[in-house]
Formats: structure tokens, sequence, C-alpha cells
């Protein structure tokens, strides 16, 4: 599958090439949920680098987490004569509309990192529920028991399915009790707060789980403030998240880490593909790897 991927985006890039050299350069339209996030900020970098490489225009804007915005952002995408758009939602039910707009116009639409309601074309995004089975079951054999919790976040599908993956591998050990689910909202101050009360009310906590790298340095901001001998996994492979599981002692002791370079340049792949006349694939799933302080030391984007 990996090698198909692999031929697959190089003949549709080298055909990309050709078209962009005999008509006016493709506009492409890429909608992100938000974009102080390293690891969104990665993905547009590596779009952008992508797009440069088959003569396209890119057309980015940030949700901020609203979806209206999202929505009018898109619409606006349109007015500028995109032919094709990556979606990166905000609210996977709330762009439903916006999505249907964009199929009816006959524009490819491809999801990416999380799941858009209505007739997208693709989706391509990590194993979500890997990624937060593989943090919780490390998590479980390192404290192997006591009390956790867990710093949720927006209500998108990867975010779900991470913590439905955390429950089930966190059920494997009889003496783990979850006793604390609260929502940081993926943003580092907010996930700082909550963390902050979640330890004031749970002083026995004994581990976190993050539902992704950028809340889990506000998390580990509050461990460390606190004193508590609390471990922390999470979800993404962020840089500043690698390098402060590195440290040596850290309490920060895993995370997920997904590829946010592939996942983008897979949905631009399946894009062009829908724009081309071919069917691509209906999901496309990517691994994650489990990063400890060992694999830290070499791991990156």
């Amino acid at each position: 599958m990996k090698k198909f991927r692999t031929l697959f985006m190089a003949s549709l890039l080298m055909g990309s090439t050709a078209m962009a050299s005999a008509a006016e350069p493709l506009r492409i339209g890429v909608s992100f949920q938000e974009m102080n996030n390293p690891y969104f900020v990665t993905m547009k970098d590596a779009l952008q680098d992508a797009a440069n490489t088959i003569g396209a225009t890119l057309v980015v804007s940030d949700a901020h987490h609203d979806v209206s915005k999202q929505v009018n952002d898109i619409e606006d995408m349109l007015q500028q004569g995109v032919r094709l758009v990556l979606i990166n939602p905000t609210d996977s039910a709330g762009v439903s509309s916006i999505v249907k707009t964009v199929h009816d116009k006959n524009i490819p639409i491809v999801s990416v990192d999380a799941q858009a309601s209505g007739p997208i074309d693709s989706f391509v995004g990590s194993k979500n529920y890997d990624a937060g089975y593989k943090a919780c079951a490390y998590l479980g054999q390192t404290i192997k028991s006591g009390n956790v919790g867990i710093v949720d976040g927006i209500p998108v599908v990867p975010i779900l399915e991470r913590v439905k993956g955390c429950r089930a591998a966190l059920g494997k050990f009889s003496d783990i009790k979850i006793v604390s689910v609260q929502n940081g909202k993926q943003e580092r101050d907010q996930a700082l707060t909550v963390a902050e009360n979640m330890l004031q009310a749970n002083p026995d906590l004994k581990g976190i789980f993050s539902v992704n790298d950028n809340g889990s340095l506000g998390v580990l901001s509050a461990i460390e403030s606190s004193g508590q001998d609390v471990k922390l996994v999470s979800v993404d492979g962020a840089p500043e998240a690698i390098k402060a599981i590195a440290k040596p002692g850290s309490k920060f002791i895993g995370t997920a880490a997904q590829f946010p370079r592939q996942q983008i340049r897979l949905a631009l792949a399946m894009a062009l593909a829908k724009l081309w006349g071919a069917t691509p694939p209906a999901t496309v799933p990517v691994d994650v790897q489990l990063v400890d302080a060992n694999g830290a030391k070499t791991f990156h984007w």
C-alpha cells in the first residue's frame, strides 16, 4: 500500500506539472481549523512546497475554531476561483453545508486530519483511535495503578476517537481508574487552567492523557508547578513536546506521533485524482508512532 501511494502521488505530481505549464496556475483552497498550532503550520508549509512543485497557487485560511468563519472563508475561496478544496474542519458536522456547496459545484473537496460531514471525495487522517490507545497503553504500563485524568478537546471525530482509544487501553488495567475528564479545547492556556483544577481536585492523580501536544504543554506546566508525581502522555509529535519528552526526568513520558506532512500531501493527491476524473479512496488512514524518551532523541516531523 505504501509503495502504491508513493507511485500514485508521483504520477499525479508529474501530471499536474504538465497541466500547469499548459494552462493557468491551479488555484488550491485550504481551510485549517487553527494556525497557532505547529502541527497545522507544518501541514501548511508542506502543502506550499507541494504547490510550488506543481506550479499551483494556495489560498489559505484560519478558522480560529469558528465554524461560521470557516464556512465564510471557503465561500470566499470559491469566489476566488479555487479548483479544489482541502478542509481541516473545526466542527465535523457544522461544515456539512459548505461541503455540499463545494460538491455541487463539481469542485473536489477532501478533508484532512479531521472528518467532515457531507459529500467529501476523500478523507485523509491519522489512525486516531490507535493514537489514543497507544498513548494510554504506555501510560498504563508505566503507572500500573492509580487515578487518571483526561484533558479533552473540541468535538471533532479525531479527538473523540483518541479519547475512545485511551479509554479502551486504560480499561485493560484493573487498578487504573479515570476520575476526571475536562475540556482543554486543545489550547495551551486553556489546558493549563483545566489541568491545574484537575490536579487540585485530585491530589492522588497518577497520570493525565492530553488529546494533543499543544494542550499537553499547558498540562505539563501545571504538573511541574504542582510538584505532584503525575505522568503525562499525549498525541501529535510536535517539536516542543518531543523536546520535553527527551528531557531527563520529564513527567511527559510519551506521545503518539502523527505525520502531518504525509497527510497533507496525500490529501492533495486525492483531490488532484478527483479533479482529473479518477475516484480516490473514501478513506486514507495514516499510521501513528509512539515516541518515548528514547525515541524523542531522533524523532521529527
